[in-house]
């Protein structure tokens, strides 16, 4: 029976984010994003995964890591952007009036402009945040820790440390628990497709909420790879080491990535023991979904599928 049930999961290249009351999934050749309006109405958006995807050196193993992880967070953000344009809380338009800075904003920078804007504002945040702090706290122990090997691995749970506990604070947020209930749903959703069942919304509530292929899980792994990469990375000058940090970073989203799409498909023990982390921590950014979820992240999976499981498969 349980030999049966493996033959069922088919492991598929199908991706997805939780927005702003809503489910963005990205297919073999559509992105697709669908958002629960105020009315209740579901409001779906399909567009062409683009053609940048589609070359071939950008395919290649490590490359393709690094070109995923800059377009999955312009992509991010734009889908972002559109679902909060689409779900239209009930309020008095004549109440609101924006402030100099949105007015400033809107002036200055166009809507395309404005995304790779908060891309570029949220990599610096994060570097600050999780490479360049963990450094500068890290070197303070350099006149009492000689060994470079010890320093890079209490450098590496300091960098973790903050990590869970920036994903924790922000999992404390109402709106934010709102958008992991819709996290959850996505996850549930894939695993019922994966597993070769008929989307409906009693389907997928029997799936887990946890999934492999999670952006979670490819942060933390990013956490972990990051202690191997930057072990090489000399000591003597903490300017220095954080550049040439900053300049390695590319390669540690490329291996990541690699990672993450063989934990997304592989049975082996080893993997699977590797991706555990990833796992644990989506309990912190997932939560279960309740039918009206579910049914807005069907609405966009059923826009990604070919029509045929066997295309959409690793």
């Amino acid at each position: 029976m349980k030999k049966e049930e493996k033959k069922q999961v088919h492991k598929t290249s199908i991706g997805g984010q939780a927005v702003i009351e809503g489910v963005m999934m990205r297919g073999p050749e559509k992105i697709a994003t669908s958002v629960r309006k105020s009315s209740g109405e579901i409001l779906l958006k399909v567009d062409d995964i683009g053609q940048v995807r589609r070359k071939k050196i950008l395919k290649l193993p490590v490359i393709r890591g690094v070109v995923n992880f800059i377009d999955s967070m312009v992509l991010g953000v734009r889908t972002l952007m559109y679902s909060a344009d689409q779900y239209d809380v009930e309020e008095d338009e004549e109440a609101y009036k924006p402030s100099k800075f949105d007015d400033f904003i809107e002036r200055v920078f166009s809507k395309d402009a404005l995304i790779y804007v908060s891309v570029v504002i949220a990599l610096i945040f994060s570097v600050g945040l999780f490479i360049l702090l963990p450094a500068a706290i890290t070197s303070f122990l350099r006149p009492f820790v000689q060994s470079d090997l010890l320093k890079t691995l209490v450098e590496g749970l300091v960098r973790m440390t903050i990590f869970i506990l920036y994903i924790f604070l922000v999992s404390r947020m109402k709106d934010i628990q709102r958008v992991f209930e819709y996290h959850g749903a996505e996850h549930k959703t894939i695993a019922c497709y994966e597993h070769g069942e008929e989307l409906t919304v009693e389907n997928v509530k029997k799936y887990s909420r946890f999934h492999p292929r999670c952006g979670t899980s490819f942060l933390i792994m990013v956490m972990i790879i990051s202690v191997l990469v930057f072990s090489v990375v000399s000591w003597n000058n903490i300017l220095v080491r954080m550049g040439i940090k900053i300049l390695l970073l590319p390669v540690v989203a490329g291996i990541t990535y690699e990672f993450i799409k063989l934990a997304g498909r592989s049975e082996n023990k080893i993997v699977q023991i590797l991706n555990k982390p990833g796992l644990w921590l989506q309990r912190l950014t997932t939560r279960e979904p309740d039918a009206s979820q579910i049914e807005v992240a069907i609405s966009s999976l059923n826009a990604v599928c070919t029509g045929n499981r066997e295309d959409d498969k690793w």
